[in-house]
This record gives C-alpha cells, sequence and structure tokens, in this order.
C-alpha cells in the first residue's frame, strides 16, 4: 500500500479524526436543566469558591492540549499551523485510544516565543495538562522551561521527552542483549535539535559512560566553533575526550549510535568502524540514517528504527497515552526525571526475557499492556516523588 495516496484519500472521507460527544443526555426539561441553566449555576459558584473543583466538577482534569505552531512537522519542517493539523488531530485519536485521554488539537499562528507562552497560559485553566509538539528549535526549549515554571500543571514536549523515553526504552533491552552495562558504553547522537539533545539529557541522567553528539557540522565540542545556547550547553556535559571531526570521527569505537537527523548520513563502513556488537537505532523519517539492513550487513548486533514496516519501531506513540494518564490520574503538578525513567522501565519491561531478541526490543504501539504499564509506572513515580495531589 502506498500509505501516503491512501491516507489522502481517507481523510477526505473522514474530514476529521476526532469528535466532540456529550457525556451527558439532554433530552428532557429535568436534564437539561441539571446539565445546563438553570441547575449549572451551582457548580460554577463552586469552582469560583475553590477553582482547585474545576478538576472535579468538569471534564478539565482528563483534557489536554496538543499545541503546535507548525514550525516543525514530522519530517516536513515549517509548513504551518494549519498544515500541521492533521498530524495533531492524528496525536489526539491516539492520545484516546491508548490512555482514555481527551485531547484537542490547538495549532497557533504565531513564531513568537512570548505570544505562544501567553496564549497558553491563558488557556491552561481548561486543561489538565500542556503536550507540546512539532515547535522547531531553539524556541521549543524555551516555551517549555517557562510554561513548567509559570504552571502547575503537567507540561511535556512529546519530541523532546517522549523521544527520550522510548529510545532509553530501546537501549535498556538492547543492552541486555548484547550484554554491555550503560555506564560502559559510548554513545553516539547524531542530531543535535530538540530530540537528540534532550536524548543525550535523559541518557546523561541515566549514568551512560559518554555520549557524543553531532550536527551537520560535525561533532560538538566545547570551544571548537561558535554553537547556539542550547548546543554550548550540552557539549559542556558530553564529549569528554573533547574529540573534533565528523560523525564519521565521532563513530569510531562508539557502542551506541542514535539517529534522529536526516537520511542516508551513516555508511557501512561507519557501522563497521564501531566496536562489536554494536547497537544502531537509525530513527529519521521516512528515510533512515542508514537502512536497517545495511547496518546488520555491517555488524550491527541490533538496529532500530522509526518505520512501522520494520522492527523494533521506536515510536512516541508507546509513551505519551500512558505518561499523561498516569500524570492525570494523580493530578501532578509536573512530570520530572523519575516519572520518565519509570516509564522507559515499564515500557521495556513489557519485553519478557524470554521474548527478547534482536527483532523484538520494544512492544508493539498498539500492545496495552505497554500503555497501561507506563501509566502505573508514572503515577507510582510521581506519588513517590511528591508531585502527586491525589
Amino acid at each position: 500500500m502506498n500509505y501516503r495516496e491512501e491516507s489522502l484519500k481517507q481523510h477526505a472521507v473522514w474530514r476529521g479524526k476526532i469528535e466532540v460527544v456529550p457525556r451527558v443526555e439532554v433530552d428532557t426539561r429535568e436534564k437539561l436543566s441539571l446539565a445546563y441553566t438553570p441547575g449549572v449555576a451551582e457548580p460554577c459558584l463552586a469552582i469560583q469558591r475553590d477553582p482547585e473543583q474545576s478538576f472535579e466538577l468538569t471534564r478539565r482534569w482528563n483534557t489536554v492540549p496538543v499545541i503546535t505552531d507548525g514550525t516543525a512537522v514530522l519530517g516536513l519542517g515549517d509548513i504551518g499551523p494549519e498544515a500541521g493539523m492533521p498530524v495533531m488531530e492524528g496525536k489526539c485519536a491516539l492520545f484516546k485510544a491508548f490512555g482514555g485521554v481527551d485531547a484537542i488539537p490547538l495549532c497557533i499562528r504565531s513564531k513568537d516565543s512570548e505570544e505562544i507562552i501567553r496564549t497558553i497560559e491563558l488557556l491552561a485553566g481548561s486543561f489538565g495538562g500542556i503536550n507540546l509538539e512539532d515547535i522547531a528549535a531553539p524556541r521549543c526549549f524555551e516555551i517549555e522551561q517557562r510554561l513548567i515554571r509559570d504552571l502547575d500543571i503537567p507540561v511535556f514536549h512529546d519530541d523532546q521527552h517522549g523521544t527520550a523515553i522510548v529510545t532509553a526504552a530501546a537501549l535498556i533491552n538492547a543492552l541486555k542483549l548484547v550484554g554491555k552495562r550503560i555506564e560502559d558504553v559510548r554513545a553516539v547522537i547524531n542530531g543535535a535539535g530538540a530530540a537528540g539533545i534532550a536524548i543525550a539529557k535523559f541518557l546523561l541522567k541515566m549514568k551512560v559512560g559518554d555520549i557524543i553528539l553531532c550536527d551537520r557540522q560535525g561533532i560538538l565540542c566545547t570551544g571548537d566553533r561558535p554553537l547556539t545556547d542550547a548546543k554550548a550547553e550540552i557539549a559542556l556535559l558530553t564529549n569528554r575526550e573533547r574529540r573534533k571531526g565528523s560523525l564519521s570521527d565521532a563513530m569510531k569505537g562508539a557502542d551506541v549510535f542514535i539517529g534522529v537527523s536526516g537520511p542516508d548520513c551513516v555508511t557501512q563502513e561507519m557501522v563497521r568502524s564501531m566496536n562489536r556488537d554494536a547497537i544502531v537505532f537509525a530513527c529519521a523519517n521516512p528515510t533512515p540514517e542508514i537502512p536497517r539492513e545495511a547496518a546488520l550487513g555491517a555488524g550491527a548486533a541490533v538496529v532500530g528504527t522509526g518505520s512501522s514496516e520494520k522492527p523494533n519501531q521506536i515510536n512516541n506513540v508507546l509513551v505519551f497515552p500512558g505518561l499523561f494518564r498516569g500524570a492525570l490520574d494523580v493530578r501532578a503538578k509536573t512530570i520530572n526525571f523519575e516519572m520518565m525513567y519509570a516509564a522507559s522501565r515499564a515500557i521495556a519491561a513489557c519485553v519478557r526475557e524470554e521474548e527478547l531478541c534482536p527483532d523484538y526490543i520494544l512492544p508493539y504501539a498498539y500492545d496495552r499492556r505497554a500503555h497501561d504499564g507506563v501509566a502505573a509506572a508514572v503515577a507510582q513515580a510521581a506519588r513517590e516523588m511528591g508531585v502527586a495531589r491525589k
């Protein structure tokens, strides 16, 4: 099947992938008077006295916006907020299908960070959490950090942290297969945007041996060349040997390659230059950094991709429905590293020891055990870290 052509046809048939469905009946005078005026005045006044009651008396407790400015949609780049709507609707459908979360697409016509932040802050009282999506770096960093600081509900940028969580889950199981400890390995991440930097920070907290990040110009090394603030910050924490050079230079002797970049930038010779039992996650879509078959032919022991047509798809859909389900269930104030790491471990644990093999290191995106497991693990971690309110 040509998924792109067929998807366009189906979108014309569907005319939207989500809809609003009432949870109450209003087909009699009594029912209408309870759901709306005059009865509705009483819950309004209760919320006026105590705004926290909005979580008990309205659907706020279970509602999340999927917010974008349309500047980094899939691999399509800056296509605008309206053009990003099909992706946001799809994400909302996945929230509901896998997490039971009511999600609303909000596509903002602005590239101004202050406008976007202010818009979200003004709307926050309608939601139990905020999911940021497809906002280009470096603007996405400032927007997320400011919202986390200013709001008392969870704020989560899926392109950063969802990618980091599922990548970490894949790495946990891949390292089991090759018999290596995370503290002993050196990882190379190609792509120093939102996803690459977030993965690096996440793996550093997991005590990875070392990480080298590369962008289009090569290895990030402090003092080597001018860097953006976000790249300069991560450069201080990585590349301990202060290596310089190209992606090819970075991969020599590495144990792990993680690609969140672009197509066909890794050769078989680069994979051959890695350590024995190399792990290669080539996640660029629709064309990976190196084809799965080529990486395996060059000696990689475990290969993951971003494609649903290949084994070991490293897909954020394993993360965000369960993550928000768990956070919403306990009225979490935030989503912290401990909650995210709990999600990684829960995803990895869905693959039983007897099932674990080079072609199966992650559960499938439609595996209910994964979503339910993530929700339970996140809720428990929130309670243990003192950020749960129920």
